[in-house]
């Protein structure tokens, strides 16, 4: 499933492979009549979140349109938008709003994804030229150690920093793959993070277009 959801970056929000998608979602939640999305909208980014789903799908604008902030889902040019992000969620974490300051993924009004363990594709070599799977499967309970030996070391990371209380949870991005890993729980957060961070679960993949 996560594979194919990899498969529709680029697509408008009224694409008839994004539907199926998301009625294939709603089966396996057992829920066909969960409710459309709630959506965000500003000139440079719409956002629709699937809250029941543990999904939320990012569109950016192309071809010089820029939508209305607030406009409704009846007021987007679905041809001049483009499926640009993806972020799934993982609702095995606890989740206090007052942990989880700033830009918080690990939103509790999201559900868990319904579908795993999640496939996702892979480059076949890691940035060091290692060799490697062309798929990561992941459950609701991978840690960073599963992801850093999976794939190798970052391109990008941060959070982990400030007080245990006040700070952001750490993420880890590997660009090549257009995969960014963030993290929930206390060992992602706090003074010692990147210590303890090894055991950490994960809270929200978002999949993007590889970078160079």
């Amino acid at each position: 499933m996560s594979s194919d959801l990899v498969q529709l970056l680029g697509q408008s929000p009224s694409s008839g492979e994004l539907q199926k998608h998301l009625n294939s979602l709603t089966l396996n939640q057992g829920s066909p009549d969960i409710a459309g999305p709630e959506v965000k909208s500003y000139p440079d980014a719409v956002y629709f979140n699937f809250y029941r789903l543990g999904l939320s799908l990012l569109f950016a604008p192309i071809n010089g349109y820029k939508p209305s902030t607030g406009a409704s889902r009846a007021d987007l040019q679905d041809s001049n938008l483009k499926l640009d992000g993806i972020d799934i969620y993982n609702a095995s974490q606890p989740k206090d709003p007052a942990k989880q300051p700033g830009r918080s993924l690990a939103n509790p009004a999201y559900s868990a994804y319904p579908t795993t363990p999640l496939v996702i594709p892979l480059t076949p070599k890691t940035k060091d030229g290692k060799d490697r799977s062309t798929e990561l499967q992941v459950t609701s309970e991978t840690t960073g150690k599963d992801f850093v030996t999976a794939l190798g070391e970052p391109d990008r990371k941060g959070g982990g920093s400030g007080p245990s209380s006040g700070s952001i949870g750490i993420w880890l991005e590997w660009s090549r793959d257009g995969l960014m890993i963030e993290f929930g729980g206390d060992e992602s957060r706090g003074p010692q993070a990147w210590e303890k961070g090894k055991d950490a679960v994960w809270s929200v993949i978002s999949i993007f277009s590889p970078k160079a």
